[in-house]
């Protein structure tokens, strides 16, 4: 574990350096802007163009053209016909849009037209942002491209740093209470009755839903490695459900031996005794979902690799780069150390960066009414709304911090901030952006017009925080108001 990771340089560039590297930087999203600008301060702004994409017509959509042209018409057409005309429509290009962090770089000596023409997206002339006509897809292995993307993790160890004042990467990535949390609830001081969970994951980047939770109880792992072949498990597309899941739980093969990133697969063959470039292919291929060729797999046999491991590649369909997985992994280790020794600031943190799926109304009043609203969630399973599932993900993290002591209060009109959750003796004090119905620029408003002096009267606060009456409504239905006359003659008297 302090040696580092087996990560051959070779699964970045090639043996020859012929493979275009995939080079992927996460910035917090509040950051991500400015590192785009950066990137063409640095090559220069005529070299460096977002990646554009082509939006196609779905089969369905598709399908409702179709339909509707014979209908206006009146026109009987055999459902082959139909089908025919359909296949016909989908896939043309729709409109065109650009990758939310992708930037291709074109070489300085060489003009960006060799490669692809160029456009602003969906024909908005008035855009300032010029994107690869050509999809980016086809002309990634001719330039290189940086992902540049927003992350909420380095949003949050920003914001554990400042409010702790501990420098996250001193944090030690071996230690065993942290470890812990991946297989129990022990180190919380709860019991997994208590939180709904035998793992104290909630909240921990990569590893607090549902599906990674269940892998974490089949596996439990013990080990930082162990951590980093769960993160390859999940991000990668059947390399888990249908392949590695059953192949552990038969005992055909154990946690460590199992494929879980593309790495994996170049570095057991080489130890096989395959040639590397041999190996490196053969891994290019599994990734990619090509599966693998029948030679291949006869000079796999010739050097014994098991017939599992080879059905296994056969099954992959995308799989993930093991550097990626070992980033995630510490950024989410150090985040969990947070949470077993600065719970306060872990949970203020938690809840300030998802604050807009925070229910401040709900999640205030208390830990028996937050375990009802978890379970009528979970009684509607598929039925329940998008917003539901993301108010359950937020009403367990609610649910652990009460149970562990902490304590979430309503909003204060003089007390609270406009977007970050005020660790205080007493608990977490919610800010106005936490209120349902209560908008950023709202609670910017009220909090930028309390600075200036304070509310006299209701009437006071509409008028100076600007804002609207559905807004006044929501704050006197929290309490906000209590203390509060409705309007400034009232308080004369």
């Amino acid at each position: 574990m302090k040696e580092g990771h087996d990560i051959p340089f070779e699964v970045f560039l090639g043996f020859d350096g012929d493979k275009v590297p995939d080079i992927d930087l996460n910035f917090s999203g509040e950051y991500q802007p400015r590192a785009h600008k950066y990137t063409e301060e640095l090559f220069g702004k005529e070299f460096v163009f977002r990646a554009g994409t082509i939006g196609t017509i779905a089969e369905k959509t598709a399908f409702g053209f179709v339909k509707n042209y014979f209908e206006e018409r009146n026109i009987k057409k055999r459902n082959a016909e139909l089908k025919r005309l359909v296949l016909g429509c989908a896939g043309v290009k729709r409109t065109t849009g650009q990758h939310p962090g992708g930037l291709m770089v074109v070489p300085n000596n060489l003009d960006v037209h060799m490669f692809t023409p160029v456009q602003r997206p969906a024909d908005d002339v008035k855009s300032d942002t010029t994107t690869t006509h050509f999809d980016y897809h086809s002309i990634h292995d001719s330039l290189v491209k940086l992902d540049i993307l927003g992350h909420d993790d380095p949003t949050v160890i920003r914001m554990l740093e400042d409010l702790t004042g501990i420098n996250a990467r001193e944090i030690p990535l071996d230690d065993q209470k942290t470890m812990s949390l991946f297989s129990s609830t022990e180190a919380l001081g709860v019991t997994p009755e208590e939180i709904r969970s035998p793992v104290g994951t909630y909240a921990i980047p990569e590893f607090g839903t549902k599906f990674v939770r269940q892998m974490l109880v089949d596996t439990k792992p013990k080990t930082f490695s162990e951590l980093v072949r769960i993160s390859g498990f999940s991000h990668g597309t059947d390399v888990w459900l249908n392949n590695a899941q059953d192949l552990i739980r038969a005992g055909t093969c154990k946690l460590s031996e199992a494929i879980s990133a593309r790495d994996d697969i170049m570095v057991y063959l080489i130890y096989k005794g395959l040639q590397p470039k041999q190996a490196f292919k053969i891994m290019e291929g599994v990734r990619k979902g090509k599966g693998v060729k029948e030679e291949d797999a006869e000079i796999m046999r010739a050097h014994k690799v098991p017939e599992w491991y080879i059905e296994s590649c056969r099954r992959i369909k995308y799989m993930f780069p093991k550097a990626h997985a070992t980033a995630y992994v510490m950024m989410a280790f150090r985040i969990a150390w947070f949470k077993v020794f600065r719970p306060e600031a872990f949970y203020a943190a938690y809840f300030t960066v998802r604050a807009d799926d925070f229910d401040a109304e709900l999640m205030v009043q208390g830990p028996k009414k937050i375990r009802q609203v978890i379970e009528e969630i979970e009684e509607k399973g598929n039925g329940a709304s998008q917003k539901e599932k993301n108010m359950l993900t937020i009403l367990e993290v609610a649910l652990e911090a009460n149970c562990r002591g902490i304590k979430l209060l309503p909003v204060h009109l003089e007390k609270s901030d406009a977007a970050k959750f005020i660790i205080t003796p007493e608990g977490l004090l919610s800010p106005f952006g936490g209120l349902q119905g209560v908008g950023a620029a709202a609670a910017q408003n009220i909090v930028a017009a309390r600075e200036e002096a304070p509310f006299t009267s209701i009437d006071d606060l509409r008028n100076r925080a600007k804002i609207s009456k559905t807004v006044i409504e929501v704050l006197q239905n929290h309490g906000c108001l209590a203390n509060l006359q409705a309007s400034d003659q009232m308080a004369l008297f």
